[in-house]
């Protein structure tokens, strides 16, 4: 009889992953990572100097700083741990040199070794920063006034191990190593921190002109006030006008023209037509709402800052899209006929969805609006009663006629013939 195999499957647990340092914080590791090197190699030096001259008790010290600095330096590179390694490092920085300067004898016979400590709190600057920096500061003055307190207390007792000449070296080379390792680091520092702020200042650069695309596209989607509350997280946006000017245009035959063209085709073409419209509107200070399909729809009185009356900025929109449209035939030699309605009255407009969102317009005036256009002949503007009050003193229309508007019955309509300039010259 087979036995029986169980297999068993061994899920491998993931290596853990250092985690990822900020700027700001690679930094900070690297220049403590300098700093630690700077006095790695200080401490070899002193190491071979104290092994030289006989004083291997001394030479202890300095190799078990590089000992444990090698070990802090391996954990940081594999855990990437920066504030451990800064307390650990920084606390070595501040004690060996004192620990150094007693086994010596005194500060003056030691040649001035503890201000070695004085690395620890100008690495916490650079590392920690100004407010942590601030308790190792005053752990080096505490140590240094302890230093001289035992010296003050002790002098005279001391051995004399080195004389004054060389004495006097030991205080030049600690003295000029110093002062060039923390001029080193400091210009390190700045040097880095100023990459960082070109860095920064790039990107901030890129998010302002990124900020002013999606400004600007904004702004081709909704007219200003609305664009300005929604950028201010403001939900449910909606307004009454009480008097606006609606219009709708759209192309004649549109259906049978899709049928000769390609669809690359139609979309250029449609996108050549309302880019045109889009140019008129933004003349006259029309407000573009949106198109469906071949149509176009725009409307003025929504605090669009035109210098004309709402009402006439359309009118001369709408008589110079028919100009335009008759100049795209002749330049194109496609059969494109537009006809437009314009209503005016009261309107509801509001943004609606939460994705892919549009600023739209209800009421009866935009459902005359339409039907105006729908119903109206082939290169012609027709429009209500109400837009024919407005107009009538500037514009020139044609006799009123009463047509039967679906969903309204009977309504007095007319037609725009022309602008004003034609108006006063028919007048005369």
């Amino acid at each position: 009889m087979a036995e029986d195999s169980t297999s068993v499957a061994v899920v491998e647990t993931p290596k853990r992953r250092a985690p990822a340092l900020t700027p700001e914080e690679k930094l900070s590791g690297d220049m403590l990572m300098l700093t630690t090197g700077a006095m790695m190699v200080a401490a070899a030096l002193w190491l071979a100097i104290y092994w030289s001259m006989g004083y291997q008790y001394s030479t202890s010290i300095p190799l078990a700083y590089q000992a444990l600095s090698a070990v802090t330096i391996g954990l940081y590179w594999k855990y990437r741990r920066l504030h451990e390694f800064a307390i650990i490092q920084l606390s070595l920085i501040l004690f060996t040199p004192f620990a150094m300067q007693w086994t010596i004898g005194n500060f003056v016979t030691a040649s001035g070794v503890s201000l070695w400590g004085l690395m620890a709190p100008v690495g916490a600057i650079t590392v920690l920063g100004t407010r942590q920096s601030m308790p190792w500061f005053f752990a080096w003055l505490f140590m240094t006034v302890l230093a001289g307190v035992f010296d003050y207390l002790l002098a005279g007792t001391a051995p004399q191990r080195f004389d004054l000449q060389t004495v006097a070296i030991f205080f030049v080379l600690n003295f000029a190593a110093i002062s060039v390792m923390i001029y080193a680091l400091l210009w390190y520092f700045v040097q880095e921190k100023a990459k960082l702020r070109a860095e920064v200042d790039a990107i901030h650069a890129e998010v302002l002109a990124e900020k002013g695309r999606a400004d600007k596209l904004l702004l081709n989607i909704l007219p200003p006030g609305i664009a300005e509350r929604l950028k201010n997280s403001e939900s449910n946006i909606a307004q009454g006008h009480a008097d606006v000017t609606v219009m709708f245009a759209d192309i004649v035959g549109f259906t049978r023209l899709t049928e000769e063209l390609s669809p690359a085709e139609t979309v250029k073409m449609l996108n050549d037509i309302f880019s045109t419209f889009d140019d008129i509107a933004d003349k006259y200070g029309v407000e573009k709402i949106k198109t469906i399909g071949d149509a176009y729809m725009a409307a003025a009185g929504l605090d669009t800052g035109s210098q004309l009356h709402y009402c006439d900025a359309v009118a001369h929109m709408a008589l110079e899209m028919l100009e335009e449209d008759a100049a795209y035939r002749r330049r194109t030699g496609l059969r494109v006929d537009l006809r437009i309605g314009i209503g005016t009255g009261p309107v509801i407009a509001g943004v609606i969805g939460k994705k892919k969102f549009i600023y739209d317009m209800w009421g009866d005036t935009v459902n005359v609006a339409f039907r105006m256009a729908s119903d109206a002949y082939s290169g012609s503007i027709q429009c209500d009663h109400m837009t024919h009050r407005r107009l009538q003193n500037r514009f020139r229309f044609d006799d009123m006629h009463e047509v039967e508007i679906k969903g309204k019955g009977r309504m007095q309509v007319y037609h725009l013939i022309g602008g004003e300039a034609e108006a006063v010259q028919a007048a005369d």
